[in-house]
């Protein structure tokens, strides 16, 4: 798997608003998969920080394509449950997701992401995410 197969996949198979959000894969392998996107007014809030709704999405866009990272193709998977905790304010120039998987089974897979801000390096959520196979 590469990061151009999965940015075609990601590009083919989601949603408009998603991929409004104009996410980038810029790493993606068995261990964990990398998205950024960049930080512009269309998904701040006010006060200039961007919105949750924002960062959940990246979050579970990343975790779904670090499921086909892991299993080593893109397979169809939906969403069973999504848990996001914000740590502090997102703002910068753009927020990286880094996913992987937990755990894999025939008919479910666990994943976590970290959320970062760039260029401040700091987090700013944690997901978890369980996908139905």
């Amino acid at each position: 798997m590469t990061p151009a197969l999965a940015q075609t996949f990601l590009d083919e198979n989601f949603a408009p608003w998603v991929l409004a959000l104009r996410p980038q894969v810029t790493e993606i392998g068995a261990d964990r998969t990398v998205l950024r996107i960049p930080i512009t007014d269309a998904i701040n809030r006010t006060g200039g920080i961007v919105s949750g709704q924002a960062l959940s999405a990246l979050a579970d866009t990343a975790m779904v394509l670090a499921c086909g990272g892991h299993l080593g193709e893109m397979v169809p998977v939906g969403t069973v449950t999504l848990d996001t905790q914000f740590l502090r304010p997102a703002s910068g120039d753009s927020i990286r997701a880094v996913a992987e998987v937990t755990r894999a089974g025939r008919s479910m897979v666990f994943a976590r992401c970290t959320l970062i801000a760039d260029p401040s390096g700091k987090p700013v959520a944690l997901a978890t995410a369980t996908f139905a196979r």
